[in-house]
């Protein structure tokens, strides 16, 4: 779906509740060439890319998929290769007898990181050959910061697009609610919740609306999957994690938006800012992902950074390209 130049091979994981599990590894099969307007700004040789040598592992977030190819495209370019992950329940992954997106601990997606890191060449024989890159979306990136967490000394560093580290009211707002979903996920984890979601977020990406993207709205919908206890107890149980500090070494990126936009009615202003965090509350609370943290503030962004328009996407990827380079090379 994605063109000749990408493949996906499927990563079969052990059995949970529902029956048969599967993730999805997505990677291209040839090296983009660099497009003539980022030349002048990247020198042309291998050794002076700033992703030179570096593995880049992708991961989407809730109701999402990778579909993403100008940020495949634009991050081998910078050197690396680049590997996209449909976690389990999601995207290429989702099985006909599944939960879209659920599972009742965000540790449950180790079995399907492992898989793919193995996959690619960065299994527990092989780590320190290519540096590993790990690539977020909001809550794929608040599932890598805690990954990472536990699993210290793999990634060589850790970009954060958006992610969903704190609730979007605030911490104090987190902690009233969490005893309700632990009280919920114990008693009827699949029970529905109420629909959230008035559907702006999609309206500002969708090419059928105000956005400029085309993708696959059964694995993306509109409003987004059904929300359960069990897994927003999941949600919050991570962030709390990150709330109580991290405290890891790996060089982070965190790019969002300047503006957040919540609430219930439409607006045009709604194409220009973050309609699903707190953009604010993130920025304070990724200071506690670790010693060595940036935090870039993009005017005009979306939610999902890569999804913006030409211009802020650009601005996007010139931050990820200035913090790379501070990343220690291969073999440093």
């Amino acid at each position: 779906m994605l063109g000749p130049d990408f493949e996906a091979r499927s990563l079969p994981l052990e059995d949970d509740d529902e029956g048969p599990v599967t993730a999805t590894l997505v990677r291209r099969t040839r090296t983009h060439r660099l497009p003539r307007r980022w030349r002048t700004a990247i020198p042309w040789r291998s050794d002076h890319l700033p992703l030179g040598g570096a593995d880049v592992l992708y991961v989407h977030g809730w109701s999402d998929y990778f579909f993403q190819r100008e940020m495949a495209e634009h991050l081998e370019a910078l050197g690396a290769r680049f590997f996209a992950l449909d976690l389990r329940k999601y995207g290429r992954s989702l099985l006909p007898h599944q939960t879209p997106g659920y599972v009742d601990d965000l540790a449950v997606y180790d079995e399907d990181i492992a898989a793919a890191l193995d996959t690619i060449g960065h299994g527990d024989s092989e780590h320190g050959r290519r540096r590993l890159i790990l690539f977020g979306h909001s809550t794929g990136g608040l599932t890598l910061a805690l990954w990472n967490s536990r699993h210290r000394g793999v990634a060589a560093g850790l970009v954060l697009n958006s992610p969903w580290l704190e609730f979007q009211a605030t911490g104090f707002a987190r902690e009233l609610i969490a005893p309700l979903m632990k009280l919920g996920a114990r008693r009827n984890p699949l029970a529905p919740l109420p629909t959230v979601d008035p559907g702006f977020y999609t309206r500002t990406v969708s090419s059928g609306s105000d956005g400029s993207w085309t993708y696959n709205q059964a694995w993306r919908p509109e409003r987004g999957f059904p929300l359960h206890p069990g897994w927003l107890a999941a949600v919050f149980a991570g962030q709390d994690q990150v709330a109580h500090g991290l405290g890891t070494e790996t060089p982070t990126l965190v790019l969002l938006s300047t503006h957040s936009l919540l609430s219930p009615k439409w607006s045009e202003e709604m194409t220009h800012v973050d309609v699903a965090l707190n953009v604010d509350a993130v920025a304070h609370r990724a200071l506690s992902l670790g010693d060595d943290v940036s935090v870039a503030r993009i005017h005009g962004a979306l939610h999902d950074v890569m999804l913006s328009e030409p211009r802020v996407r650009e601005t996007a990827y010139t931050a990820i390209r200035r913090w790379a380079r501070t990343l220690p090379l291969p073999g440093a």
